[in-house]
């Protein structure tokens, strides 16, 4: 018998007014994966976020955790959820363990062996040397280190992380990718929402991509920009001298580009990079493959607005 996954939704939708923010939302988690959330803003990642872990009630839909119906059975399973938003909510009377044990103690049934679990996490999120001091003293890397502890101190099974490396610098980043990587690797399901995009492709297993509340692609990072962007980008730098040229040429065949700083970029697939190559011989293009810039980009063509 197959096991049932960590988090099954079907039909998720929300309307606000006369505007649907999700629609028939289809999605899936199971143990030991990371399930990437992505859109721009507006796409409705927030507001999905918000119904999975019981915060906004759906208008439509089914929510299931280990099969289990979230809507019917929502206090018992809320305790295998554990929620990292972007705010940064720690209690700054406290101090940094302090922080860990208050937190176990709002739990009903209450964390077993919670004086173990705050030393476990102490010791797994690298904050032992600061146990006995205020959140004030730690940099916005650590800050992110305590939230993500305190989230799952009640050993949740899911975890639930809103854009949790924005604002960190490039080390803090890595650290906190470590540690979704750990997590990971001790069988937590992980559901995660970023506007990095290097930080998608390195930790989801499955990106799903969000446009106007509804699925516009699904899969592995690859596949996914396969199927929105093509197979290939165009890039056209200002000091390229057959730059109009080049254009004219895009414009015939209905190619739409983007502007980057200076630069102007067109996703194309092979079929028509062969084209544009037979058409102007003479001019070297510069290619490369897609990425999940390119593809932010493609979807916030049009789109606008806050999830």
């Amino acid at each position: 018998m197959t096991e049932a996954p960590l988090l099954e939704v079907r039909g998720l939708t929300k309307s606000y007014g006369d505007r649907e923010v999700v629609s028939q939302l289809a999605l899936t988690c199971r143990a030991g994966s990371v399930l990437g959330l992505l859109g721009p803003n507006g796409a409705g990642k927030t507001t999905t976020l918000r119904m999975l872990y019981g915060f906004v009630e759906p208008d439509a839909g089914d929510i299931r955790y280990l099969g289990r119906d979230f809507r019917a059975e929502r206090t018992t399973l809320k305790r295998i959820i554990g929620v990292c938003t972007q705010e940064d909510t720690l209690d700054y009377d406290f101090s940094v363990e302090q922080n860990l044990r208050v937190y176990a103690g709002y739990f009903n049934p209450r964390v077993p062996n919670v004086k173990q679990r705050v030393e476990q996490l102490l010791e797994q999120f690298d904050l032992t040397q600061y146990r006995h001091a205020s959140p004030h003293a730690l940099s916005g890397g650590y800050k992110q280190r305590l939230l993500i502890a305190r989230s799952i101190v009640h050993h949740p099974q899911i975890l639930f992380l809103d854009e949790p490396t924005t604002g960190l610098d490039p080390a803090a980043r890595v650290a906190v990718w470590e540690l979704v990587d750990q997590l990971r690797k001790q069988g937590m399901g992980v559901i995660l929402t970023t506007h990095y995009m290097d930080e998608a492709e390195r930790l989801s297993d499955e990106l799903v991509v969000l446009r106007e509340g509804r699925v516009a692609a699904r899969g592995l990072p690859h596949e996914v920009l396969g199927s929105l962007l093509g197979e290939h980008v165009l890039t056209l730098r200002s000091d390229l001298a057959e730059r109009d040229q080049v254009l004219d040429v895009l414009k015939q065949m209905g190619l739409p580009t983007h502007k980057v700083l200076s630069d102007l970029l067109a996703p194309v697939t092979a079929r028509q990079l062969a084209d544009i190559s037979e058409r102007l011989p003479d001019v070297r293009l510069t290619v490369r493959p897609p990425n999940l810039d390119d593809l932010f980009l493609e979807l916030s063509r049009g789109t606008g607005g806050k999830s």
